[in-house]
């Protein structure tokens, strides 16, 4: 059953499909770009035979609100919103705060990782550790810049003038935001096949239908410069564990081992081989028991 939780004016839609209210930390899922909650299907209820289990749609995403998206140089309106992993990070911050009250472990996929560190930044004490499922490594910010080819570098001014048009990004969204085309981008980031069906497309084509669904794209767009996750990671002393996609087409898995060679805080990294961006989603079979012996390891 989806509930409605009121924040900052907005609403945000969340599910809880089991519940053991003797356990000391609860879990609290955080979906993707363009996914949702329901993203969680095969996850959920699995992991609440542990431990209450959480999921929620991002402001912007599935069954939450999609308000007019806010960048930096335009001028401010209340009723706007900046899609950025500060507001996103709060998002999940006053969640734990008002609604799960109790320790939490935070499970994150894509950018949803990269929210998951920095809530458990906010969070301190009350975030007992952090699962990333093929985290967002972020490569087009303009803190990697360079990084990429000169050719880039050069048209980068360009590309970031275009995006912030309206016009152009909702002819780029409109383009995106059907079956076929999702399905295309889903036999890329499922490599395997496995459970790429019409309900997957479904969860992810309804939201795109929302009124709010192109000024959401439009303010995701036009991150350029946010958070990064090994940023974050040098700032926590949480347990940090890694789930990667084997075939990830755009994490790929070498980052993931370089984080994990690196970092302290990261304390473990499984890579599902033949899986891409979303293991979980894709490999449930192999994800789940991982995901479960990590929890009962923080229980």
């Amino acid at each position: 059953m989806t509930n409605i939780w009121k924040w900052q004016g907005q609403n945000i839609a969340w599910e809880l499909k089991e519940q053991n209210n003797t356990e000391t930390i609860s879990i609290l899922l955080i979906h993707g770009f363009g996914a949702s909650k329901g993203h969680w299907r095969f996850n959920q209820k699995d992991i609440g035979q542990l431990t209450t289990c959480y999921a929620l749609d991002l402001v912007g995403f599935g069954e939450s609100s999609q308000p007019n998206a806010q960048l930096l140089y335009e001028q401010k309106k209340a009723t706007h919103f900046s899609y950025c992993f500060d507001n996103w990070s709060q998002q999940i911050f006053e969640f734990c705060t008002e609604i799960i009250q109790k320790p939490v472990l935070l499970i994150g996929n894509s950018i949803g990782g990269v929210i998951a560190l920095n809530a458990a930044k906010k969070l301190k004490h009350l975030c007992k550790g952090v699962i990333l499922i093929d985290c967002a490594q972020r490569t087009m910010d303009d803190k990697r810049l360079a990084e990429q080819p000169l050719f880039m570098r050069f048209i980068r001014p360009i590309i970031k003038t275009l995006v912030r048009q309206k016009i152009l990004s909702s002819a780029i969204f409109k383009n995106a935001a059907n079956p076929i085309f999702i399905k295309k981008i889903l036999r890329v980031a499922y490599p395997s096949g496995n459970n790429i069906d019409e309900e997957l497309i479904d969860l992810l084509y309804r939201p795109t239908q929302g009124e709010g669904a192109p000024e959401a794209f439009r303010g995701f767009i036009n991150l350029f410069d946010d958070y990064l996750a090994p940023d974050l990671l040098k700032q926590l002393d949480i347990p940090v564990h890694l789930i990667w996609g084997e075939k990830d087409p755009w994490e790929p898995v070498k980052e993931a081992q370089k984080w994990y060679e690196t970092f302290e805080c990261v304390r473990s990294l499984n890579i599902i081989p033949e899986a891409g961006h979303c293991p979980h989603d894709e490999m449930p079979e192999k994800v789940n028991p991982i995901i479960k012996k990590i929890i009962q390891e923080a229980m």
